[in-house]
């Protein structure tokens, strides 16, 4: 097997070979100021940032106080993420779906409202500017600051603004408020040396609302705590009650029950994968070398950047006659990248995301295949997308099962994935599913009894288990797919914030309760349907699936059902007939009827 201690120490090596660069770290959250033109709207302004409306107005209540409509010639603030790009210098770079008649200019001056300029733009994609394809995206590069401490230390969180005719150094110093005592003018002049605030063009920074870094990390402190009590009572609402339940296939084979083990340390476990099934070959990842990764990407160039990881950039390249997506990573991200090499090198199946090869040249860096239409929560939610009808929702579901069952029972040791996200469910050009992004992935074996060694994943698909006591099995994968089942019925966030709040949150797994424990279920689970979905919803559909979801999101895992089972049921579903019960499916396959109506 090609991964050894060789790799391992290429990679320890590489960590000390880091040539200096401007810019080595971003920061979570800066702002952007954007205008609002007149007849704009919040549905294109949440499509061009791929923000829910939700959550702009959650950074705009005093602006944004009716979510029905919006006032034009007004500011608002577009959260997003400020990276270093290519070690260069801070920015995010938003996707914008490419219009007929478009140009850079209209895209930058428009759309993004100055946010950017058209040659900025330009410079970051290779489509002639004269002839911009109407089916195509573009990469709209926002320049951002994380702050200088040199400056000062009180604040962290910036604001990219773009200067109008209107603007002055006094009337922007007026709107940012700051406290009593501070000599706004002074700050913003050495925050933004040599700038002409009254220019009517260009871009200062300026800090966000007079939010100081102790400030907004008190926020973020309330927020995570919030969020964990959140995930351990299902949202404050879903009642705690122990319901039998027990799912399982005709011949339930041993492998399918859950292991109930955790753990094993990356470092202390090798990987050692005997497929069960036939038709799954299992060959070694190519090795790329670092000159033809750049390349094929003309040296990683933003213009071909398709995605912004938790763990690097992705790339798209064509290698070898072979569309491909290559994330580049930081040496910081080793574990992840090992993590990822030993599942992918060694598992092959149709569900699951294919590893071409692997470069560990100055960076980390893994080559899929290309996935032609993104991830399930771009076509869910704000990337202007169709939606997906629902035959197409529950393939997916089904495929994206497949994947994991595959892990969970075919392989041993047994994988668990531990970030199951829409996220992280890949749609190929036919529309199905593969699962990706194994960079959490863990082992485990019958009869183990390691501790993990740190709390991973994303709030909201945690189950109760885990965020509370750290107990990893398949179940954990289980519970989260169960999330992500209601987000396919109702395109909602795994966390939804409760009247447009950020200080108060709802998990979708207690907002599904709410609507099973109403009089009339079915009306409870009609109100929480995707609205885009139209009338392409069959409801019975929908109420076996919101039933196997809730299955899966039981709060004992011992109840949870099986991923082999889980397939069964959408197997079912998939090709059944409106006289299909649901019922009578459970007592053929030995369980219990959870939602009756009773």
């Amino acid at each position: 097997m090609f991964f050894n201690l060789k790799l391992c120490f290429l990679i320890l090596a590489s960590l000390y070979s880091h040539a200096y660069s401007q810019c080595a770290t971003g920061c979570d959250l800066a702002l952007g100021s954007y205008y609002v033109w007149d007849q704009n709207n919040l549905t294109f302004i949440s499509e061009i940032s791929s923000k829910s409306i939700d959550e702009i107005i959650s950074y705009n209540k005093e602006e944004i106080p009716n979510k029905d409509s919006i006032k034009s010639t007004i500011r608002i603030d577009l959260p997003f993420s400020c990276e270093c790009i290519d070690k260069q210098f801070l920015g995010h770079v938003f996707r914008y779906k490419v219009r007929s008649g478009d140009t850079y200019d209209k895209i930058a001056k428009t759309y993004y409202s100055n946010l950017t300029d058209s040659n900025w733009v330009q410079k970051f994609n290779s489509f002639n500017p004269n002839n911009i394809p109407d089916t195509s995206s573009v990469n709209v590069t926002v320049n951002c600051s994380c702050g200088d401490s040199k400056v000062s230390k009180e604040y962290g969180l910036f604001v990219t603004y773009p200067l109008r005719p209107e603007d002055s150094l006094e009337s922007i110093v007026r709107d940012l408020n700051f406290s009593a005592g501070t000599d706004g003018a002074d700050l913003l002049r050495r925050y933004n040396p040599g700038a002409d605030f009254s220019a009517g063009t260009g871009i200062v920074y300026v800090p966000g609302r007079g939010l100081s870094t102790g400030g907004i990390a008190g926020i973020a402190v309330a927020v995570v705590a919030g969020l964990l009590l959140l995930v351990g009572y299902f949202g404050f609402y879903r009642k705690k009650k122990v319901e039998k339940f027990r799912l399982s296939t005709a011949s339930e084979d041993p492998s399918s029950r859950d292991h109930g083990g955790t753990l094993l340390k990356d470092e202390e476990s090798s990987v050692v994968a005997t497929p069960r099934l036939t038709g799954i070959t299992v060959d070694k990842s190519v090795e790329f070398s670092l000159d033809e990764l750049a390349k094929a990407t003309n040296d990683f160039n933003i213009s071909f950047k398709i995605g912004q990881g938790g763990f690097g950039a992705v790339y798209y390249a064509e290698l070898r006659g072979e569309k491909a997506a290559i994330k580049k990573m930081d040496m910081q991200a080793s574990k992840e990248f090992l993590a990822e090499l030993k599942v992918l090198t060694n598992v092959h199946h149709l569900n699951l995301v294919r590893l071409i090869g692997y470069c560990v040249e100055d960076s980390l860096f893994l080559v899929y295949e290309y996935i032609e239409n993104g991830n399930l929560s771009e076509h869910l939610r704000g990337s202007g997308r169709p939606p997906l009808s629902w035959s197409t929702r529950v393939q997916v579901a089904l495929d994206s099962a497949r994947g994991l069952e595959y892990i969970h029972e075919h392989t041993v040791p047994v994988y668990i994935h531990r970030d199951i996200k829409s996220a992280n469910i890949l749609i190929d050009k036919n529309y199905r599913g593969k699962v990706a992004d194994f960079g959490l992935t863990k082992l485990t074996e019958v009869g183990s009894t390691s501790l993990p060694t740190r709390l991973v994943g994303t709030f909201g698909y945690m189950p109760p288990e885990y965020a509370q006591y750290g107990d990893v099995s398949p179940k954990v994968d289980v519970y989260a797919f169960g999330v992500v089942l209601y987000e396919l019925i109702s395109a909602k966030d795994a966390i939804v914030r409760v009247n447009n709040s950020a200080a108060e949150s709802k998990g979708l797994v207690g907002m599904f309760e709410e609507a099973f424990n109403e009089p009339d279920p079915v009306e409870g689970l009609s109100k929480l349907v995707d609205p885009r979905l139209g009338d392409d919803h069959p409801i019975d559909s929908v109420r076996k699936l919101a039933q196997l979801a809730r299955a899966c999101t039981l709060e004992n895992p011992q109840l949870r059902p099986s991923m082999r089972s889980i397939v069964v049921a959408l197997m079912t579903l998939s090709s059944s007939t409106g006289d299909w019960d649901v019922g009578s499916f459970f007592e053929n396959h030995d369980m219990v009827n959870l939602m009756s109506g009773r």
